[in-house]
């Protein structure tokens, strides 16, 4: 397993996304992902699902030492009083003491952004999260956030993958000593895995398109991934990447499959912010 070293922090760079996992299917599908070999396990307070991540971490048998656990906090919740008591409850829900990585899930424009980093900074201190990042922030509000944080600002999760590699976000984590952790890694509807680029190198490699994808993300310095699944067969495929390497003019053409730079793109269930 590959790992990403921002800062303190050793995050695996392949973890398993949880978003609509619910109920025993989340919790049988940690467990599954564990015995895959995955060590990185991401949650939400959005999602409704911390406390099946932390059953199927228990059941999995795994010490709980070698399972990277994160979590976030929902932009309502941002208020110093808030997001104290979410990351209270989190901890509570999920019930494995402190999670690795404790994040604001998306920025929140009527909260003073300093407050809001105050606040993710003083769950270090109170003994809830090891390590605090954010999510979904652009390279500016990552700029103001690491100027603001008492202790490192270790990842920004945003979307992320061929079609929209989101340079500017990617070179400002570079500059914070910051990972960026990637959500929907392989796109959205096919349109990304289809591409004739993408399935010429998983033809010339014998791997699938996600693979593909996947490796393209994780050679990028300081990149990894949290691809989701509710398919049992697509998680040890989702870690058989590290057996080969991208030849030179694969990795330039799925570079030149951008079609953005830097915009977030905006999920039925985010804010109403501005992520240009």
């Amino acid at each position: 397993m590959k790992f990403i070293e921002a800062g303190t922090a050793r995050i695996p760079a392949i973890g398993l996304g949880t978003y609509t996992l619910e109920g025993e299917a989340c919790v049988d599908m940690v467990a599954r992902a564990i015995e895959a070999g995955y060590r990185h396990i991401d949650t939400a307070r959005m999602y409704g699902n911390e406390r099946e991540v932390g059953e199927g971490i228990r059941k999995s048998g795994i010490a709980r030492g070698d399972i990277f656990v994160t979590t976030k906090i929902w932009w309502t919740d941002l208020a110093e009083k808030d997001l104290k008591a979410a990351a209270a409850d989190s901890i509570d829900r999920i019930g494995l003491g402190a999670v690795d990585l404790m994040l604001i899930h998306w920025p929140n424009p009527d909260v003073a952004l300093e407050e809001s980093i105050d606040a993710l900074s003083s769950t270090v201190d109170d003994g809830l999260a090891r390590h605090i990042g954010v999510a979904n922030f652009t390279s500016t509000l990552l700029d103001e956030a690491a100027a603001m944080s008492d202790h490192p600002l270790v990842c920004n999760q945003v979307e992320y993958h061929p079609f929209l590699p989101q340079a500017q976000v990617l070179a400002a984590c570079r500059r914070h000593d910051m990972g960026l952790v990637a959500y929907s890694p392989i796109g959205r509807g096919g349109e990304v895995l289809n591409h004739p680029v993408i399935r010429s190198a998983a033809e010339r490699h014998g791997k699938s398109p996600a693979q593909i994808v996947l490796r393209w993300e994780i050679e990028q310095a300081g990149v990894g991934a949290i691809p989701r699944t509710s398919k049992p067969e697509r998680l040890a495929e989702n870690l058989q990447i590290f057996d080969f390497e991208l030849y030179e003019d694969e990795q330039a053409a799925i570079t030149a499959l951008t079609r953005r730079n830097e915009r977030l793109v905006d999920p039925s269930f985010a804010p109403n912010w501005d992520r240009t």
